[in-house]
């Protein structure tokens, strides 16, 4: 069976989203140089590539965001929701109780990308 290695979030500013990953949702980069950021992540990895080396990379420019969703898992949503608001995060839904026994809150990054933080009920 197939498991995910890495998500990676293609940015317009390297720079702007390193420091939202790092200084808002509290990430630690592990690893940087020539357009990409990787963040030190338990399960999986997780890095921030510069939307304008793509062509470089892939032979063509990537898409625009909001294009997915990434989710970490946190003990309390709530505390998340009120943290986020003082530092000026944009906020685009919750805290919410879901039915999959989940609260949620929605933020947008810097490029517009939706990042959830889930906690389980």
């Amino acid at each position: 069976m197939p498991r995910i290695d890495y998500v990676i979030w293609f940015v317009q500013s390297l720079e702007r989203s390193v420091a939202f990953y790092r200084d808002l949702i509290g990430l630690d980069v592990r690893l940087e140089g020539d357009g990409y950021v990787e963040f030190t992540m338990e399960n999986t990895k997780f890095a921030l590539f510069e939307r304008a080396k793509l062509p470089e990379l892939i032979g063509r420019t990537g898409g625009q965001a909001p294009c997915g969703e990434i989710a970490f898992v946190v003990n309390d949503v709530d505390s998340e929701a009120v943290r986020l608001r003082a530092a000026g995060a944009d906020i685009l839904t919750g805290p919410t109780d879901r039915p999959w026994r989940q609260r949620t809150l929605h933020v947008a990054d810097p490029d517009g990308n939706v990042v959830e933080f889930a906690q389980n009920l």
